[in-house]
């Protein structure tokens, strides 16, 4: 199983046992907005507010399945990995800031953190006196200069997104940190696909600019 001990207790405290009874699906067929969801991750994590986690769920949920989907995580521990997750945000919601990231943003990057955790921990034991573990003598590492320049260009990276526009570096994250169709971030930011298709191209006008300041 890719979950392990943590599951159980992170889930001990969490409204409903995270046990299949909030597989429900939310009434009606409405998209709860950005902000209602902001707003109910709030909610849970200032006063735990089981109703407010119980749409969070709902709409997560199946999300999250997808996302871990698309990452190849094993079948048989999907439906754990996403409790597992659901779990965690339960516990750790108060930590959210809405001024920081959307609720989105900030769930599927605690899904991303947990999975690859679980997938490191599930690694069989190296021998380091096994000779097929020691390197092969030409195996070199970066130069200086090369890491040097390695982390430099992630770091301008990095400063370039946090300069788009909110609606720009939310698409961004959506489409290459998240691997999500145009039509699939359309749905989850509920906005025409017309608009993501310009937010995006305009991001990655902005982010090329960017990058050629370089050269």
């Amino acid at each position: 199983m890719f979950v392990d001990s943590e599951q159980t207790a992170l889930a001990d405290d969490v409204p409903y046992g995270l046990d299949g009874a909030m597989t429900t699906t939310r009434s009606g067929s409405e998209t709860p907005s950005k902000q209602d969801l902001e707003r109910d991750l709030v909610a849970v994590g200032t006063s735990q507010d089981r109703e407010a986690f119980r749409r969070l769920f709902n709409h997560f949920a199946p999300r999250l399945r997808s996302f871990l989907i698309r990452r190849r995580t094993p079948d048989g521990s999907l439906d754990d990995l996403v409790q597992d997750v659901m779990a965690i945000i339960w516990r750790r919601a108060e930590t959210y800031d809405p001024a920081k990231a959307t609720a989105s943003t900030w769930i599927f990057t605690v899904a991303r953190n947990r999975r690859i955790d679980l997938a490191r921990r599930s690694r069989p034991e190296v021998d380091i006196d096994d000779p097929a573990t020691v390197p092969e003598q030409e195996d070199k590492a970066p130069l200086p200069d090369e890491q040097t320049s390695h982390t430099q260009m992630a770091a301008h990276i990095k400063s370039a997104l946090a300069l788009l526009p909110p609606d720009q570096s939310e698409i961004v994250m959506l489409a290459y940190h998240r691997d999500m169709s145009h039509s699939e971030i359309a749905e989850e930011i509920s906005v025409p696909l017309g608009t993501v298709k310009s937010r995006l191209r305009l991001a990655l006008g902005k982010l090329r600019q960017s990058m050629e300041g370089l050269e």
